[in-house]
């Protein structure tokens, strides 16, 4: 991401503000482990001044050290008042940090794991830390269901740091931030279906599975049997039409494994 030159005005111009949602109750995460660890280029004069005030403690999470890297940089620029206290390349390495919880997850979509964004989002919320969601995919339908789970801002990859740091500064006061570009996300709230309540390996299964993996592949990460991995897969696409979404062919779930950050789109 590039540092934009455009006012504070032209960013709030295109940008969308949806309503502050409150936390509610986080249900369980079917993560045992997860839920135990739970418990830049020259600046114009005058054009941060927004950002100027108490100190943000931000968490950069990507699969990419490079990435990662180039954003903390970015970020911790002195005009935007973000310190950078934590920067992790898996799931596992950010809730093992000692710097662990931030006051703001900056949390790619996709780490390849197979643990869904909306678990994800979860833990951090109940661990007291806001969600800002990165990613190179921008559609409507898995921006809606991000914002669904809890994060309360979505930036693409695509736009420039000016709309990260935006979106930062909202997710520590509770609020939502979206790039006008992702406006038509927001009359998506609350029309997407409900998440299917799936056991950890069920979960485990189909998200490997939706990976591309044959069921005999499956098997062997998860050192199991093949009928065990069948019997996990047929009872996740049972639950999830129960709740009206049809996983029944390879094609589908592997657009809904990148909807759900199981797996990426390339």
């Amino acid at each position: 991401m590039n540092a934009s030159a455009s006012s504070c005005e032209d960013c709030s111009s295109r940008s969308r503000h949806p309503p502050r949602r409150s936390r509610g109750p986080v249900r369980s995460l079917g993560w045992p482990e997860m839920e135990s660890q739970v418990a830049m280029a020259p600046k114009e004069p005058g054009i941060h001044r927004q950002y100027r005030g108490r100190t943000i403690r931000v968490a950069v999470v990507d699969d990419f050290p490079l990435l990662t890297d180039g954003l903390a940089t970015h970020l911790s620029d002195d005009a935007y008042s973000l310190d950078v206290v934590l920067t992790a390349n898996s799931w596992s390495d950010l809730v093992s940090h000692p710097e662990f919880p931030t006051e703001v997850t900056v949390l790619d979509l996709n780490l390849n794991d197979s643990i869904s964004i909306g678990t994800k989002v979860q833990a951090l919320r109940a661990a007291g830390s806001e969600v800002v969601v990165i990613s190179r995919h921008a559609d409507p339908a898995t921006v809606a269901r991000v914002l669904s789970a809890g994060a309360l801002s979505y930036v693409p990859k695509s736009e420039d740091t000016e709309e990260l740091v935006l979106a930062i500064t909202a997710a520590a006061r509770g609020e939502s931030h979206l790039p006008g570009s992702l406006a038509d996300a927001v009359t998506l709230i609350g029309d997407t279906p409900p998440t299917p309540n799936l056991g950890r390996q069920e979960q485990r299964a189909l998200a490997l599975y939706s990976s591309g993996l044959s069921i005999r592949e499956v098997a062997g990460r998860m050192t199991t049997t093949e009928e065990t991995v069948k019997s996990y897969v047929k009872r996740a696409r049972r639950k999830y039409r129960d709740v009206g979404i049809d996983l029944g062919s390879r094609a589908s779930l592997r657009e809904h494994g990148v909807r759900e950050g199981w797996v990426d789109a390339d």
